[in-house]
């Protein structure tokens, strides 16, 4: 019989790794208003201009925001969200069909 631990692994393996900018965007926003219901105002700050961001601003604002929550055990599921952008900011320089 499988454990908790076991799914947590499998929920892992899961991730999108396709997420394009929208789909990005769309993460850091939940990140942002959840953020903000937590009272997390350095993470809020960090996502309020997410469509007027360069890819390098958005990378590194997911990096901060991660360095930020290290010391925050309590949220996980932010620092997951989080993490599940950081594995697909490399689709953030891929360049669009037809150009």
């Amino acid at each position: 019989m499988a454990n908790k631990d076991d799914f947590k692994a499998d929920e892992t393996l899961r991730w999108p790794i396709n997420l394009d900018r929208a789909a990005i965007e769309g993460r850091l926003i939940e990140v942002r208003e959840n953020a903000r219901r937590f009272g997390l105002v350095e993470i809020v700050r960090l996502f309020e201009n997410l469509g007027s961001m360069s890819d390098a601003q958005i990378g590194t604002n997911v990096v901060g925001a991660l360095t930020l929550l290290q010391s925050k055990p309590g949220h996980r599921p932010l620092t997951m969200q989080l993490e599940m952008v950081a594995m697909n900011l490399k689709n953030l320089k891929k360049p669009k069909k037809g150009k």
